[in-house]
């Protein structure tokens, strides 16, 4: 009977209108849920198949939610740097657990991306799931894989304790005085024979000078550089310098302070590291040319490979002219190269003053963890006290064919479905995924002005379905009274 019907559309209105009730009720509850996106109820008909001349039967209305999955939200700035938001496509990969994934592990997706560090140093959003990202190997490089999950480990900055960084390398801006008088032990040493004080780097050397007893041979311009050892201890070098007879060339001699930080072959006495001539064009710059034609006479015969090589400190006995740090400091090899002839000025011989301008190097002394940075294609960067970087992963992002589609599951996440299609891992600000942002926060979708306008409808139409059931039921009562 129609009116049979008309009772059984109403009542599904009734169950449409609740459903739709249901969905704006959550959406305002999560207005200020960070990364939520709205969902909304929307009807279809429902039509019942009749028979010709039995009269038109209603079939009533059917619910269905429909979620906005791939609507961005806005971006917000925060005052933390673990806080992230995705500006375009993607999701965040988070686990529940932290350690000890095994592949039958719930992978989840999620834009919710207030993240902060647990007690044991892992990244954990307020719904409590972990990040997920590629791990950084010893060179700082990554290995994507769009398709394996496994390869995903959970983002830990507890793990990355202090650091230090060796010195590699050395740039020196400095002028040895033209003018310098010749010292004794210099015109000694061009005499032939030698005279008896004459300058040599074997037995009568710089490395020698003792201001006390007046042994050895007096620079007559010394500068010293700070090290840093690859356990960030700091290490001093001399450069010492004594101007020759020969125009436009010095002695020159690399040695330790203190003597007793390396161990040294033959050849090398008192701490010494390296000794040999420096050449000056007749315009006072280094002559590269000239360096070159002093070969194994020259500090440093070729300039542009200025290196002076440490052997580490249980490489045992040191050969003939080799360096190695003492035994005692348990130090690694390390390889220091001099910048001789910098732009900005190098080495030089002007006629004015014996003077530094600046010895910069690089390295650093140990260091404590002060910061993590997180950059917009997804690299965890720790920051150092010393100046030291190191990156410790790369973040993943996941996009699906039909984001809108994916299952909702609890904490604002969610799961693959049939619907959503297979995910693809991609780096951040590639293959149409979108950038991160750090110390930024997702803002919910929702707009209130149009759940309230919403909430008033629905209630309007739940009341309109009441009606039809209590019309029917008084058209029943009329049917039912015409036999009394």
């Amino acid at each position: 009977m129609s009116i049979n019907s008309a009772l059984l559309a109403g009542v599904s209105g009734l169950t449409a209108n609740s459903a739709a009730l249901a969905a704006i009720s959550q959406n305002i509850a999560n207005v200020n849920t960070v990364g939520y996106k709205r969902t909304t109820g929307e009807f279809s008909t429902v039509m019942n198949s009749r028979t010709q001349g039995s009269g038109y039967s209603a079939g009533g209305v059917m619910a269905t939610a429909r979620h906005f999955t791939s609507q961005d939200g806005r971006l917000q700035r925060t005052t933390s740097n673990t806080d992230l938001g995705i500006a375009g496509q993607g999701f965040f990969v988070v686990t529940e657990r932290a350690e000890n994934l095994q592949v039958t592990d719930t992978r989840m997706f999620t834009r919710a991306g207030a993240f902060s560090l647990d007690n044991l140093g892992y990244l954990r959003n307020t719904a409590g799931l972990y990040l997920q990202g590629w791990p950084v190997d010893s060179d700082g490089n990554t290995a994507p894989d769009p398709s394996d999950l496994n390869r995903l480990r959970t983002v830990n900055v507890g793990s990355v304790g202090g650091t230090a960084e060796a010195t590699t390398r050395i740039q020196l801006n400095a002028n040895l005085r033209s003018s310098q008088p010749l010292a004794a032990e210099a015109i000694d040493a061009a005499l032939a024979p030698p005279g008896p004080n004459a300058y040599n780097p074997t037995t009568n050397s710089m490395a020698m000078w003792d201001p006390q007893t007046n042994a050895g041979v007096k620079p007559d311009f010394e500068l010293t550089i700070p090290l840093s050892d690859s356990k960030g201890g700091q290490r001093t070098v001399a450069l010492s310098f004594l101007k020759s007879t020969v125009p436009n060339q010095w002695f020159a001699e690399i040695r330790a302070i203190p003597a007793s930080d390396v161990v040294t072959g033959a050849g090398l006495t008192n701490g010494q590291l390296r000794s040999g001539l420096v050449a000056f064009t007749q315009d006072g710059r280094l002559d590269v040319a000239a360096m070159a034609g002093l070969g194994a006479s020259a500090l440093f015969p070729d300039v542009a490979a200025a290196t002076l090589s440490f052997a580490a400190s249980n490489s045992g006995a040191p050969g003939a002219g080799v360096v190695a740090w003492a035994p005692n400091l348990g130090i690694d090899a390390q390889d220091v190269t001099f910048d001789l002839t910098a732009a900005t000025g190098g080495l030089t011989q002007y006629d004015s003053g014996s003077v530094v301008q600046a010895v910069l190097t690089n390295g650093t002394a140990f260091g404590n963890l002060s910061e993590i940075k997180i950059d917009e294609t997804g690299f965890v960067t720790a920051v150092f006290d010393n100046g030291v970087t190191r990156k410790i992963a790369q973040i993943a992002l996941a996009t699906f064919p039909s984001p809108d589609n994916l299952s909702q599951t609890s904490g604002n996440a969610y799961n693959v479905s049939q619907g959503s299609g297979t995910f693809n891992l991609k780096v951040a600000g590639t293959g149409g995924a979108g950038k991160i942002g750090a110390s930024q926060l997702e803002s919910s979708t929702v707009d209130l002005s149009a759940e309230f306008t919403g909430l008033i409808t629905t209630q309007r139409a739940y009341s309109a379905s009441s009606k039809i059931i209590t019309t029917a039921d008084e058209m029943l009562s009329e049917l039912i009274s015409i036999k009394r």
